[in-house]
């Protein structure tokens, strides 16, 4: 095939390939609409600037000026040598203003114009950011909301309650109105309960998957900005079918983006005493530490770990975790080797289990299954100097237990005597 030397005015600064969509900037540099939004939105609001100048930029896309003079160069190019395998590239579609995508959002309470109007709004949110922005703006969470709450008052799992949940995950923004809708929305988090409790479902086993999964997705953005009145009455059953989610997982039944967003919702509802205790008697702790003894990836990782040290803060909890014959020793293994949030949550949980918990037993258990070498190596490796006076502080505590053992060096006790 024919190499084709592609003009470099028609690359984008930010991706270096053929623009598809190109927009000039208020600093005159003209990048492809995709990559220059990306850019923004990813930007403080503060500090965001034009990737190739450097000068501030707004974030405001609406100031983004279509190039249309450039994308007919570009196109009629890609055109002329569609033979020697450039690929051509399509008229771009430009964001809807807001009246139409009101009319839109309006139609969802319209039974029988709901459906189409889910289909055109997915079709929207997967052609660029402005359009999710402007579903945004323009109200579609409420309206989502209401059509989630219809199809559990029906008792029925209406068709496109897929695409509703979908939109919601990838159109939510925690305005203050979308906090407003949904912090106290004690019936919209019944009715996702509902959705992952249900047997009725479609006869496509990849389809109940998929709404079960969008329908974690949201309660993950609900749940991270509920009142404390609402996440003070969440049930035994509402925390049975999270964890539920978590072992189908082990089973490969959801996948990573599902368990992390579990994972979140549990965290997100620790500050209320009695919801750890809850998830305690549910079982958590022997299905987090099963979860992660198949895990391969570090962010579960961290979230399981910061997971075990809330729950780890009540003696049911410690006591759950030494039951499991690897408690102690995954917390140790993973100590060092998967992220300093890991390493912040492993140490806190030992700590508490030897403060608390230190019977002879268990601290034999830590020296055998390497917790003790792991804090020395703590204090010896480059890491945050409270994370070595938390490890010195573990040693130190029970060193009339392990200083005989020859894993543990004497010397790293002496060596820090200020700290």
């Amino acid at each position: 095939m024919e190499e084709v030397e592609i003009p470099q005015y028609f690359l984008c600064p930010i991706s270096l390939q053929i623009m598809k969509d190109p927009v000039t900037t208020v600093t005159g540099i003209t990048y492809d609409r995709e990559n220059i939004e990306q850019w923004l939105l990813m930007a403080d609001e503060n500090t965001s600037t034009c990737p190739v100048t450097k000068q501030p930029l707004s974030k405001d896309t609406a100031l983004l000026t279509p190039n249309h003079m450039l994308g007919r160069f570009i196109r009629s190019w890609t055109i002329s040598n569609a033979e020697k395998g450039i690929e051509q590239i399509p008229s771009p579609k430009y964001p809807l203003n807001k009246s139409h995508v009101i009319r839109l959002i309006r139609q969802v309470n319209n039974r029988e114009l709901y459906l189409q109007a889910l289909r055109k709004m997915v079709t929207m949110i997967s052609e660029n950011e402005t359009n999710k922005k402007c579903l945004d703006e323009a109200g579609a969470i409420k309206a989502l909301v209401s059509l989630i709450l219809r199809s559990f008052k029906e008792g029925k799992l209406i068709m496109g309650l897929e695409e509703a949940l979908r939109i919601f995950h990838l159109v939510w923004n925690p305005t203050h109105e979308n906090k407003q809708l949904v912090k106290d929305n004690h019936d919209l988090i019944e009715a996702i309960l509902w959705i992952l409790k249900s047997r009725e479902m479609c006869n496509n086993y990849n389809q109940v998957v998929t709404i079960k999964t969008h329908a974690i997705l949201v309660l993950k953005n609900v749940i991270s900005v509920s009142s404390t009145n609402l996440l003070s009455s969440l049930t035994p059953e509402f925390f049975q079918h999270i964890l539920n989610t978590l072992r189908k997982n082990n089973k490969n039944y959801f996948n990573q983006q599902t368990t992390k967003a579990a994972l979140h919702v549990l965290i997100d509802a620790c500050p209320r005493g009695r919801n750890r205790l809850k998830m305690i008697e549910l079982g958590a702790i022997f299905e987090l530490i099963e979860l992660e003894l198949s895990n391969p990836e570090k962010r579960v990782t961290e979230l399981v770990f910061s997971l075990l040290s809330h729950l780890c803060s009540l003696a049911d909890g410690r006591a759950e975790l030494l039951k499991h014959a690897a408690g102690i020793a995954m917390v140790s293994k993973r100590i060092l080797r998967i992220s300093p949030a890991t390493d912040d949550s492993a140490i806190q949980i030992l700590r508490l289990i030897s403060k608390f918990s230190a019977t002879k037993e268990v601290l034999m258990e830590m020296l055998r299954v390497g917790a003790v070498s792991k804090f020395c190596m703590v204090i010896q490796a480059d890491c945050e100097a409270y994370l070595k006076k938390k490890a010195l502080e573990i040693l130190r505590a029970h060193s009339n237990v392990w200083n005989n053992s020859p894993c543990v060096q004497i010397y790293l006790l002496r060596r820090y005597p200020g700290q």
